[in-house]
């Protein structure tokens, strides 16, 4: 005996199961079992899914006048959601409040005190690595209005928080902060220094647990800076990009570069040229180095104008502005679709229809960026705070939160769902590989998991190999990927028992 193929039988490998097939299965097919016994081809499923905006009835998170909105999505749990805020039914603490999306309903659990004195200018972000943790950076007006920021962890829709913590021990207005998707633990927060000519300034934070620690303060513009808002590239490691209303009134993009718990800034490039407010930037999660700003233009009527930037290295360049509402424009807000490429929503108050809370939907080509109808989504005045966030697990779908001007005030949700497609599969059902090929409806041989299949192709050897959510057999491991085996030739894996 010279090698391991003698040990071997030729031709389908060991344990071999025969099943009907569902559709035609092709020899060396990864293949899922139907709840009937058939088994059929692993594969992806599209459905598509039409735009509905707003998508289900309005849901009260906090039942008082309620300001400083902040939301964001947990990337780690499917439909879970938090919203901080400002609550005016309890001394205008800093609160939080877990939110849950099933279909087109919402629902909310407590809300959460974190900061016992009033608390502005809050903004929210989930840490990427680490399902369940989430910081809130803020204004404490108890601690001289300090800049502060602290970690919370959900169980449930229960949260417990760490201790507070003062990355700016001097006034700090117009906090913004983003976890480093590329990087565990490490976040940014920008802010306007009140202790250092309100210029907007940066700095790093690590998270160990709920503890942070934060590295040195950096300029990245000379001048008082406002509406700041703030967005890693998902795509390029260390780089994120930090706006506001800068130099000369602008919207001014800063591309920003971390080393460590260090932050390189690029000069201010102006995304708009006039007298700018309410500006919003987020980077394209499917596009590396592209990104859109938005504003309010001052100079025409504070009507609503969108740009896409494009960064390389610390330049940026600026496709044509377009404008996504002709009227006056206030507290906008702006979310990229994780799961439908070039899509975004912009929510904001229409001044030039009553006030009313307002979302558009924008398609970007390239550098250039168009908008479909306006729908509104709150048909009372929505002023002073406005957040909306796409869910990352369920195409095209969004929450807007928002303070009700048509019901005293309150703390009130609603979800959107953009035109998209659903694309769904049955990896999760995997059950072997067919042996051979196998007619629609015709009984053929299937190894599962504890045999060996010999029909596979260019292996390397000593290699793991899993079944993709796309029905190929590749070395990739990341979920929903099902393990398979082990390659011990270029044509065969052995399906050692898993489960």
């Amino acid at each position: 005996m010279s090698n391991l193929s003698e040990l071997l039988p030729t031709g389908g490998g060991q344990n071999a199961v025969d099943f009907v097939a569902s559709g035609t299965l092709p020899n060396g097919q990864a293949v899922a079992l139907k709840t009937n016994g058939q088994v059929e081809v692993v594969g992806e499923t599209s459905t598509p899914i039409t735009e509905s905006i707003p998508l289900g009835s309005e849901s009260l998170f906090n039942s008082a006048t309620t300001n400083h909105i902040a939301v964001a999505f947990d990337p780690n749990t499917s439909g879970k959601f938090i919203l901080a805020y400002q609550d005016g039914g309890n001394s205008y603490h800093g609160a939080v409040v877990v939110g849950t999306v099933s279909g087109s309903t919402l629902s909310f659990g407590s809300g959460y005190i974190f900061n016992s004195a009033e608390t502005i200018d809050m903004s929210v972000a989930f840490d990427p690595n680490t399902a369940g943790k989430f910081v809130v950076a803020y204004t404490d007006k108890g601690n001289s209005s300090y800049g502060t920021a602290l970690i919370g962890t959900i169980s449930g829709t229960s949260i417990t928080f760490g201790a507070e913590y003062v990355f700016n021990s001097a006034q700090s207005y117009y906090s913004a902060v983003s976890f480093d998707p590329n990087t565990a633990n490490r976040m940014v927060i920008a802010y306007q220094d009140g202790g250092n000519g309100n210029k907007g300034t940066a700095l790093v934070g690590t998270v160990s647990g709920t503890s942070i620690s934060f590295g040195s303060a950096s300029v990245f513009a000379p001048s008082s800076t406002s509406y700041i808002s703030l967005s890693f590239d998902p795509n390029t490691a260390d780089k994120f990009i930090v706006a506001g209303k800068a130099t000369s009134a602008y919207a001014g993009v800063y591309v920003g570069t971390v080393s460590g718990t260090s932050i390189s800034f690029g000069s201010q490039q102006n995304a708009s040229t006039v007298t700018s407010d309410y500006v919003w930037v987020q980077y394209d999660p499917n596009n590396a180095n592209k990104f859109a700003c938005i504003w309010s233009n001052n100079d025409s009527g504070d009507r609503g104008e969108a740009v896409i930037g494009t960064v390389s290295g610390t330049s940026i360049s600026f496709g044509t502005t377009a404008i996504f509402n002709s009227g006056t424009t206030a507290y906008s807000s702006l979310s990229f679709d994780t799961n439908t490429a070039n899509s975004i929503v912009i929510a904001y108050s229409d001044g030039g229809n009553g006030s009313k809370g307002t979302a558009v939907v924008g398609t970007v080509s390239g550098t250039s960026i168009s908008f479909g109808s306006e729908y509104v989504f709150d048909a009372a005045s929505t002023l002073y705070s406005i957040s909306v966030s796409f869910d990352p697990n369920n195409a095209g779908k969004f929450v807007v939160a928002y303070r009700d001007g048509g019901n005293s005030s309150y703390g009130t949700a609603v979800t959107g769902q953009i035109a998209s497609t659903l694309v769904t599969t049955n990896v999760a059902s995997f059950i072997g590989i067919a042996s051979e090929a196998i007619s629609s409806a015709a009984t053929g041989s299937v190894n599962v998991y504890g045999g060996i299949n010999e029909v596979q192709t260019g292996l390397t050897i000593g290699s793991d190999y899993y079944a993709q959510a796309d029905g190929t057999i590749t070395t990739t491991s990341t979920s929903p990927a099902v393990k398979v085996g082990q390659a011990i030739s270029a044509t065969t894996i052995n399906m050692m028992d898993l489960t």
